[in-house]
Formats: structure tokens, sequence, C-alpha cells
């Protein structure tokens, strides 16, 4: 708990600092929401965040289910700021580099990371500020160079919305470049589930950025 308060601890200076607005539903009601489809049932947990659970299992628990959040405009701006605020804070390093070892999910609270501990550091400071960490879902995906990255997804009444340390901009998740692969449950965080990438088929929203 201790490195939660160490990574939110310059949160509070960036409060009510972007004037934005949260995302605007049609005036209709017809603005169809775009949220990622997952298997039914449990897929393989990355090694990564396996060994991070077992380090701390109370981070890895099950969840009550929960309705996505309701994006008001107080809860676009935290989005927002704790988006830059890590994007520009956390220089981005490789696990290999700063740990020798391909894969080690961690805090980054030495002011390096991989771009999972980005998502580490995010979830952490949403559920901190408020946020159910049933709409806080780690995710992993593959780049179009076929790379792999992780990213937050956050589950809201707008659509599926992504948190990248690779991009400034909050987007829906259909309009990243990435293959979506799997995600943390949204009943228990210690366990995944496979996504159904299936673009095709999902109408992509304007979340107005």
């Amino acid at each position: 708990m201790k490195n939660k308060s160490i990574l939110i601890s310059g949160l509070v200076a960036l409060i009510a600092s972007v004037g934005a607005t949260a995302p605007a539903l049609a005036q209709d009601g017809r603005l169809q929401l775009a949220y990622a489809e997952v298997a039914a049932g449990v897929t393989s947990i990355p090694v990564g965040h396996m060994e991070f659970c077992q380090k701390r299992p109370y981070e890895c628990q099950p969840l009550a289910a929960a309705a996505p959040a309701a994006l008001n405009d107080d809860r676009w701006r935290q989005l927002q700021d704790v988006n830059n605020l890590y994007n520009t804070t956390i220089t981005a390093v490789s696990d290999y580099d700063l740990y020798g070892t391909e894969e080690f999910w961690t805090y980054p609270t030495s002011g390096y990371g991989d771009c999972e501990d980005f998502v580490l550091a995010k979830r952490a400071a949403l559920i901190e500020g408020g946020w159910n960490p049933a709409n806080l879902l780690i995710s992993v995906v593959k780049q179009p160079d076929g790379e792999g990255h992780a990213v937050l997804m956050v589950r809201t009444d707008r659509g599926d919305l992504v948190l990248d340390n690779q991009e400034g901009l909050i987007k829906l998740w259909t309009d990243t470049p990435y293959t979506y692969l799997k995600r943390q449950s949204q009943a228990h965080s210690g366990q995944w589930v496979d996504i159904l990438d299936g673009r095709d088929e999902v109408v992509t929203a304007t979340a107005g950025y």
C-alpha cells in the first residue's frame, strides 16, 4: 500500500488542470457503445502478472459485479490526469534493461518502467481515486509490428477506453491500432479472459477526443 501512496503523490497537483469535458452522449440517445467481447471461462495468466500476484495476493482477489463506470466530467478529467501524470513522469525502459529479465511486473517507483508498469501505476491511482477495480482491466495486445504491449482498459458507459503509455489521447479500444488478446477478468483481478477481437462486428462510437 505504501507504493500506491508514493505513486499517486503527484496526482493532487494535476487535479483540475485539464479543462476538457467528458465525451458527450448523442442527444438522440442512439450512440452505440463499443465494448470488447470476451470468451467464456478463464485463460492463461501472463507470467509477469502471476508473479506479481504471488508477491501481492491482496491485489489479485475476487471482485464484486459492477456496472460500467458513469463517465461524467470529473471522472473524464481524472482519467486524463492519471494518464498524463504517468506518461510524462515515468520513462519507458524494458524489463530486460531494468531487471535483466524478459518479464517483471512492478510499480515504477524508480521513475522507470515497462508498459505493464505504467498500467499498474495508473490502475492503482484510479482505484485510490474511487474507481471500481472491476472496471480497470490490464490488457495484453499485439502491436502492428507484432510486438506485445500492455494497456489499461477502462469500462465506462461510453465504451471501453484505453490508457496507453505510447499515446497521450484516451481512445476507445476500437480506435487503437492494436489486436487485443486478453485482459483481466471483471470477476477476479488475479484471473484473465481472452478477448474476441472481432473488429468488423463492433460498431465504433465516437468518444469526442
